[in-house]
């Protein structure tokens, strides 16, 4: 059984033809998943959409939220890839949390019994700090994450 995963690159390089070293760290990662029956479906440039604040499922006229979050729903693993900025994941990555917010309010919690991993490009004490912010915000909105989950490069 091949397992399905998607990628969210939040960089601020909202130009998906823009070279981004968070497009690379997600690479790493389908290579490995891809020797393991994971495939990688698909990488969503986040900064590309216009994902509105907010804490619902749909914040009316223009949201793009909707649509991605089904895509992510869709899919065994999240692998949820960003950059570092000022020792913090992305404003990108955390509105993309601040919208998953919604899943605590569901009836049921939609991403119960799916898992996510990081993929995040910094330094090594502010990945340490990133990925315990990422895995706290994703464990309460269902999320499952395995041990040594948060992967990293430096440089």
């Amino acid at each position: 059984m091949t397992l399905k995963a998607i990628a969210l690159n939040c960089t601020l390089k909202a130009d998906a033809a823009e070279e981004s070293s968070t497009d690379a760290m997600i690479a790493v990662l389908r290579d490995a998943f891809g020797k393991n029956e994971v495939e990688l479906t698909e990488t969503v440039r986040v900064a590309a959409l216009n994902i509105k604040p907010g804490v619902s499922d749909d914040e009316g006229e223009g949201d793009e939220w909707p649509a991605l979050r089904k895509k992510i729903l869709a899919h065994d693993i999240l692998i949820f890839g960003g950059p570092i900025w000022l020792g913090q994941i992305s404003s990108v990555a955390k509105r993309v949390l601040e919208r998953m917010d919604a899943f605590i309010h569901a009836d049921s919690m939609p991403s119960y019994g799916k898992v996510a991993v990081a993929a995040i490009v910094g330094n090594e004490d502010g990945a340490h700090w990133s990925s315990s912010q990422l895995f706290q915000a994703l464990n309460d909105t269902g999320w499952t994450i395995p041990a040594v989950a948060a992967c990293y490069w430096l440089g």
